[in-house]
């Protein structure tokens, strides 16, 4: 296998595409949607909130206390990683008498978890 240098990846000549360009163009996001799935992002780079969406994905709903003892953690640290989820709209939750049920916000965050599951157990 050849060795690659810090310029491989680079083209050996400036020469641009019209059409490319024009469809860059028309699909590029704005700084604001890149800043927002970005900080998406930034918020799925944890593993306990990782571990927290799968176990929402895999059930319509659980409480604190469910999700706290079957990811051996306090609830505290539980709760505080489902603010983050829910602030970025991840998760929803409901309140039934003194107990916190929560759930996926929607059928985009079941996506975004099996899609990356896929990616991830790809050979």
């Amino acid at each position: 296998m050849e060795e690659l240098t810090a310029n491989d990846d680079l083209c050996e000549i400036h020469h641009t595409h019209p059409d490319k360009l024009e469809h860059c163009a028309v699909h590029k996001l704005d700084d604001a949607t890149s800043q927002e799935l970005a900080d998406i992002f930034k918020i799925l780079g944890d593993k306990t909130r990782i571990k927290l969406l799968s176990l929402l994905a895999s059930e319509t709903e659980l409480c604190v206390c469910d999700i706290a003892e079957s990811l051996q953690m306090g609830q505290s640290a539980i709760s505080h990683q489902l603010r983050v989820l829910r602030a970025a709209r991840l998760v929803k939750f409901r309140k039934v008498g003194k107990e916190a049920f929560y759930s996926l916000d929607d059928d985009h965050v079941v996506k975004l978890m099996s899609q990356g599951l896929d990616h991830v157990r790809e050979t």
